[in-house]
């Protein structure tokens, strides 16, 4: 996977990153994608969970969770395979060929069926605002940013709920100053 750059969760070989780009000749072409992928214990025997982290426009992927649905990879895995046959030739393929029969993505399912222009019109609008850098980063530093963005979350709900203690002391204080 030499073309691909990949970038490790937490230093874990079972957990990275992969910029994978849009096959050439497909309305894909040009977007560039950060794929979750998480090996499970028993890999090779049990297939990756594969996910797209950032949106795309397709019938066989979520566009919130960006699932995929490929049989290759949720029910008929084999051993045989690894993740050089998922990017080189399984996501390629699902990407070229999507299913409107059996959508994850039931929006792109109807517009592929209403007409390709329509369909790859839309797939291109989802590259320009989701998918069009090429410089995307893959590596942990996006999910630190995740992360102090929580705990900026919890000391605010901390302040709110100081704050409220404080407007139950001035109203006990007042209580008392009637007596």
């Amino acid at each position: 996977m030499s073309e691909y750059e990949v970038s490790l969760v937490n230093n874990r070989m079972q957990e990275f990153f992969v910029k994978f780009k849009g096959p050439i000749d497909t309305p894909f072409e040009g977007g560039t994608w950060k794929i979750h992928v998480e090996l499970p214990d028993q890999y090779p025997y049990k297939s990756p969970s594969i996910g797209f982290e950032n949106k795309i426009f397709h019938p066989n992927i979520d566009e919130t969770s960006g699932s995929v649905c490929l049989d290759v990879i949720n029910q008929t895995w084999s051993p045989m395979f690894d993740i050089f046959n998922i990017f080189e030739v399984f996501l390629p393929q699902l990407l070229r060929y999507p299913n409107p029969s059996d959508p994850l993505n039931s929006d792109a399912a109807a517009l592929l069926n209403q007409g390709k222009d329509i369909y790859e019109q839309k797939i291109k609008d989802y590259i320009k605002r989701f998918a069009n850098n090429p410089n995307v980063k893959i590596g942990d530093e996006d999910e630190d940013d995740d992360e102090n963005d929580e705990d900026e979350d919890e000391l605010s709900d901390v302040s709110s709920l100081e704050d409220e203690d404080e407007d139950e002391d001035e109203i006990l204080d007042e209580d008392m100053d009637d007596d």
